[in-house]
């Protein structure tokens, strides 16, 4: 069997490498070995960052929720207390598009929640 180079893999691969390191600085975009090292931390910066986006979601969504609870005379606490001894099954994210679009809606809500209290 003939000897097969590697030349057009190994080029393959340098190509995939350079085209994920499009728009960074310096040297982290054009040399091997630097690039290299750049993307395995911007990949495990994304990953990492994914899960703090979230948290960041929620912290919104806390934040929202309050705002419109202390409009209805209520804290966040005992807004989420009063759900749970409900049983309203309600998300944060959906409470706080209430909140924000619909905020009648939102207010009898609060409404069930201050009954169950």
């Amino acid at each position: 069997m003939s000897r097969s180079k590697s030349s057009s893999n190994a080029r393959r691969k340098e190509q995939k490498l350079f085209r994920r390191t499009k728009g960074f600085w310096g040297k982290h975009n054009n040399v091997k070995k630097v690039a290299k090292q750049a993307v395995l931390h911007a990949l495990d910066h994304s990953y990492v960052d994914r899960r703090k986006r979230a948290r960041d979601f929620r912290t919104l969504w806390i934040a929202r929720i309050n705002a419109a609870c202390r409009i209805n005379e209520m804290s966040y606490s005992t807004f989420i207390n009063g759900l749970k001894k409900a049983g309203v099954d309600l998300n944060r994210k959906v409470l706080a598009e209430l909140a924000i679009k619909d905020p009648q809606a939102f207010a009898s809500v609060v409404d069930v929640a201050k009954k169950a209290l």
